[in-house]
């Protein structure tokens, strides 16, 4: 599954591939046991990190789903809550304020966000169709998770994956590491 080019398309078709290998694991044993797996490592870890600010995100199709696992067992102590809302035309990406209700506003994206007060989180969670173990995530081509890590360089920045989700691919010049990738399985440290 190695990609050696950086060429848009190529990138496009390995996303295609991800996304569908992750409905399939998703349909299996491994796949429905991973999401517990992946919480009880997500709060352990956001127990050590303890952020003031958490910038989460609301899940797409087959994404974890950190913003309800989170609700639900809610961290010993509670930081504010983020979600980003992205802007189409600047495309550019902004942390709104959360109060943890369910999103009655979407982005220009057509994306879950809310009306929130801007802040700057200081841990935020990334979603990832593909990730490498240099810390390099594939998104969903639209570049706005790398464009606010970029401007926002000292922030701890965590990709949510499966692991049926590590992939080898060129990484570009936007292209931004990620400080950690937690799956069901590891932590990778970059």
């Amino acid at each position: 599954m190695s990609q050696t080019s950086t060429v848009p398309h190529e990138r496009a078709a390995l996303r295609t591939h991800l996304q569908a290998v992750r409905v399939q694991w998703l349909a299996c044993t491994p796949g429905q046991a991973a999401a517990a797996a992946l919480a009880q490592r997500l709060r352990e870890l956001l127990e050590q990190l303890e952020p003031q600010c958490l910038g989460l995100y609301w899940p797409l199709d087959g994404e974890f789903n950190a913003v309800i696992d989170l609700l639900a067992h809610a961290l010993p102590q509670p930081p504010t809550l983020a979600l980003p809302y992205a802007y189409k035309a600047s495309r550019r990406m902004d942390y709104r304020r959360w109060d943890g209700s369910p999103p009655a506003l979407k982005d220009e994206c057509d994306i879950a966000s809310c009306a929130g007060a801007l802040v700057q989180p200081d841990v935020v969670l990334v979603p990832c169709v593909g990730f490498t173990r240099e810390g390099y995530r594939l998104g969903y081509g639209g570049g706005y998770f790398d464009r606010w890590l970029a401007a926002h360089p000292g922030v701890t920045s965590v990709g949510l994956a499966w692991s049926c989700a590590e992939a080898s691919f060129a990484v570009e010049p936007h292209d931004q590491a990620l400080t950690l990738v937690l799956t069901e399985h590891e932590i990778i440290s970059p």
